[in-house]
């Protein structure tokens, strides 16, 4: 379970420019569940993802892992425990060494390399055999580098890579954004069949509503660091496009956009 208690993030605190984005927020999320966060620009959505990262600071309040307070654990050492895609398909994969070295060094997160080959050639078919299940022929270029691909091969291999080791979270940041519609389609798919495969508490951040509707088992829209809208179950099932474009469209309103 991951639990966000009372959390306050300022930005530019103590300047003109000061801006209070989550004040006392909190938020629980029960293991197994896949949550869809949608909301506009600067309503707190990847600031939500960093935070449960460690990539930035909170100013108050704690996190929370299962019971552990991961609070001031350092982003390195809670990456062991999350997996995470990001929306630029580079950032998840390492371009200058092949996609067999990508897998290698994916399989081995956590672990201390010492004097070893970082490349498993042992585990080559097993690796092989997982590419396989993508459908994009990747099992094919081991030996290809990674930067030669496309971004939907990149982005699918690092979906893939960031699920092999045992994780507790898998956090998605718009990682579909970058990729032309048919690519996203797929990695959507592939996303979905390796969230209930592996059975992963999942919170995926998406400016595409339709992927919120039909993903997940619980939705958040957020705006100005809070959740204007947080359903699950029978309410979340009936949910539509036109329902949320319409909660959507009048906060926006509100705000004079």
């Amino acid at each position: 379970m991951l639990e966000l208690k009372n959390i306050v993030k300022i930005y530019q605190g103590g300047t003109v420019n000061e801006t209070c984005l989550f004040n006392d927020f909190s938020l629980t999320i029960p293991d197994g569940q896949f949550v869809c966060v949608v909301g506009s620009n600067g309503s707190g959505k990847t600031s939500l993802l960093n935070i449960i990262c460690g990539s930035i600071p909170i100013d108050e309040g704690s996190i929370l892992i299962g019971g552990q307070n991961i609070t001031a654990m350092p982003e390195h050492k809670r990456l062991r425990r999350i997996g995470r895609v990001y929306q630029d398909p580079a950032r998840g994969t390492c371009p200058s060494m092949t996609i067999l070295e990508n897998m290698s060094m994916a399989d081995n997160k956590g672990k201390p390399f010492n004097l070893m080959p970082c490349v498993n050639k042992k585990k080559a078919e097993t690796y092989r055999a997982m590419l396989a299940q993508l459908g994009l022929g990747l099992e094919d270029k081991m030996g290809v580098l990674v930067g030669n691909l496309s971004g939907g091969q990149r982005q699918a291999m690092a979906l893939l890579m960031s699920t092999m080791t045992p994780i507790e979270f898998l956090i998605l940041d718009e990682h579909t954004a970058a990729l032309d519609p048919k690519t996203a389609e797929i990695i959507m798919q592939l996303t979905g069949k390796i969230v209930a495969e592996k059975k992963l508490t999942t919170i995926m951040v998406t400016h595409n509503l339709r992927y919120a509707v039909e993903y997940g088992d619980r939705l958040l829209m957020m705006h100005q660091g809070h959740a204007e809208l947080d359903i699950s179950g029978e309410e979340r099932r009936n949910i539509k496009v036109d329902d949320l474009l319409a909660k959507f469209n009048a906060i926006s309103i509100e705000c004079g956009n």
